[in-house]
């Protein structure tokens, strides 16, 4: 659906990572790996999770081809559980339009404290999100809070107000917009920084 290169976020996520020294990169929501291996190939060691066991089967493939077993480690898992790790172990978390995913403020919620819980102290989460700037917003069928369905597709969508809530445990490093694809998809890059 994206293509195989890495997305404009990755890119500029390795940046971010290399300028606070980061090694350990929990990426959630990692779909069919192209931003995965973009992280293994820049040298971050990846611990990357989708609810999909056919995306992850794709990525642990591109694993073996890539020759990058020593950076990428692959798992199952429902981000809507509690994440299965231990507390304080990853310097860095990720995710690419995983947020605006299908699920209700409390979830979002929910996860982002996970987040903040598998985070080292001065940690740095960066994920992205279709803001409320996009042409999709409020077009198609309304599904719930701001979520919304085209295509089949249902998509929930940030404004900075709803940024906000998920700073708690956080401070607030920027948010960027940055647009994807030929639509083009307006997004916000937020980057934070676990206190």
């Amino acid at each position: 659906m994206f293509g195989k290169d890495p997305s404009i976020a990755a890119v500029k996520s390795a940046k971010i990572f290399k300028s606070h020294c980061i090694n350990k990169v929990l990426e959630i929501g990692a779909g069919q790996g192209r931003d995965t291996l973009y992280l293994a190939k820049q040298g971050f060691k990846i611990d990357c999770l989708d609810y999909s066991k056919k995306a992850i089967n794709d990525i642990s493939e591109k694993i073996r081809t890539n020759s990058l077993e020593n950076f990428i480690t692959p798992k199952v898992h429902d981000v809507r559980l509690p994440l299965p790790y231990m507390d304080e172990c990853f310097e860095a978390c990720y995710s690419h339009m995983l947020y605006c995913m299908a699920f209700s403020m409390n979830e979002i919620i929910s996860l982002n404290s996970e987040v903040l819980r598998i985070l080292k102290k001065g940690g740095i989460n960066i994920f992205t999100v279709r803001n409320t700037f996009d042409g999709d917003y409020r077009n198609g069928i309304h599904r719930d809070e701001d979520l919304y369905e085209n295509d089949g597709f249902i998509v929930h969508f940030f404004s900075i107000d709803k940024i906000k809530k998920l700073l708690d445990g956080f401070e607030l490093i920027k948010i960027d917009n940055f647009n994807e694809g030929k639509f083009p998809r307006k997004l916000y890059k937020v980057v934070v920084k676990k206190l």
